[in-house]
């Protein structure tokens, strides 16, 4: 009798056990989590020609639209509102301004046009809520603080539109901040006094602060003056692609330190090195060189530079990075500060985009090789939203409003 019961208690853990071993549903998981993407161009599209997000669009040319967030169990999205750098004058700054205000107008219009499929969404809340209705939550984001001039009540006027984060800078140095890839060096030595101010009213706001594009120096100005956790909405890491774009050790760790969460950028120039050799590359040095490193003269010269960027890639197609090189990333950050700092900011339909994940749709692909290398389920959860969602929260909850 007491064999029979050893036996019944060994052959029950094992089973137990068995059950713990069963390896995730990569797909089961991905519809159950809460997914966002924190950086996507896709309102650039709504200036330059006539585009139906509610309609299933084809990649490369496209990478994001409404259909494809669905069938890639994508919930919540950022579009970016972005302005290139310019000359600092009168006239470029009212053109920023207008063209601000245009994708923001075309984003609404769109999203009107498709309330049965998503809705304009404000809090870090309305992400759950809106999956919810069956629908995809679309934030916007403003890339690049030119439109803002040096105008401190435009941070709210914008708020007031809607945009919940402002990545600081772009390319280059601006009135906020120097670039972290601008060819003429510091400007400011990191965070300018105006760019004091405006970290200090978004904070006020509840305003999330990106820190992706900006110099090392103003990462840790802004880390200094802000009394909220910051983010950056497309950066990668330094440690395994050495380009001025992504972050170092040092930084990651500062980001962890201060609460804040870093989303890994798929974009190949960030997952790996680039090849300085192939036609790709050489044929857009050249073009950056003929644009005077993306320095615009006119909104009309800026549509023919993306359009010989788009042949470029047309005709000499670049090698992208896959995903499992992109996860090495993710890997990479969970081992120097844990999983609670690490999540997913596309840069789709502005660069962004791997060899086997070149749209919205591909997004499951991530998830299925995160559980290949035994992530979890709660981890996942978190990569995939649940980070970025308690900085939102964190940076709602500091706000003076």
């Amino acid at each position: 009798m007491r064999l029979k019961t050893l036996t019944t208690i060994t052959m029950g853990l094992c089973f137990l056990s068995a059950c713990q071993q069963k390896p995730l549903d990569a797909h089961k998981l991905h519809q159950k989590a809460i997914t966002i993407d924190t950086h996507v161009d896709t309102p650039m599209r709504f200036l330059r020609e006539s585009f139906d997000i509610g309609q299933t669009h084809e990649a490369p040319s496209s990478r994001v639209d409404l259909p494809r967030m669905k069938a890639g169990g994508l919930d919540a999205i950022f579009f970016a509102i972005f302005t290139s750098q310019r000359q600092r004058t009168d006239e470029n700054y009212a053109l920023a301004y207008q063209m601000a205000h245009q994708m923001i107008d075309s984003t609404e219009k769109a999203l009107a046009l498709n309330k049965d499929m998503a809705s304009l969404a404000l809090k870090a809340d309305d992400a759950a809520a809106i999956e919810k209705q069956g629908k995809r939550a679309i934030y916007l984001g403003m890339e690049n603080g030119f439109p803002l001039n040096k105008d401190i009540g435009r941070v709210e006027e914008f708020y007031k539109r809607g945009v919940r984060y402002v990545t600081l800078a772009h390319t280059k140095n601006n009135d906020i901040c120097d670039s972290s890839t601008d060819k003429n060096g510091a400007e400011h030595n990191g965070l300018s006094a105006y760019g004091t101010e405006v970290v200090k009213e978004m904070n006020r706001l509840g305003m999330l602060i990106d820190v992706s594009h900006i110099s090392d120096k103003a990462f840790y100005d802004v880390i200094k003056e802000s009394k909220a956790p910051v983010f950056a909405s497309h950066s990668s890491v330094r440690a395994i692609c050495n380009h001025p774009r992504n972050m170092d050790d040092e930084m990651i760790k500062t980001l962890a330190a201060h609460n804040g969460v870093i989303q890994i950028c798929i974009l190949g120039a960030y997952i790996q090195d680039e090849d300085t050799t192939s036609l790709n590359y050489v044929k857009k040095e050249e073009l950056r060189l003929k644009y005077n490193n993306w320095t615009y003269t006119s909104d009309e010269e800026r549509k023919k530079a993306w359009g010989e960027w788009r042949e470029i890639n047309k005709k000499y197609p670049a090698q992208l990075p896959n995903i499992a090189r992109a996860v090495d990333h993710i890997d990479y950050v969970v081992k120097l500060v844990g999983v609670d700092y690490v999540g997913i900011g596309s840069d789709f339909d502005g660069g962004g985009g791997l060899a086997d994940c070149v749209d919205v749709a591909d997004f499951p692909k991530i998830t299925a090789e995160l559980v290949k290398r035994g992530y979890p389920e709660e981890d996942i959860l978190k990569i995939w939203g649940g980070n970025f969602l308690r900085v939102f929260k964190a940076v709602e909850k500091a706000a003076k409003v």
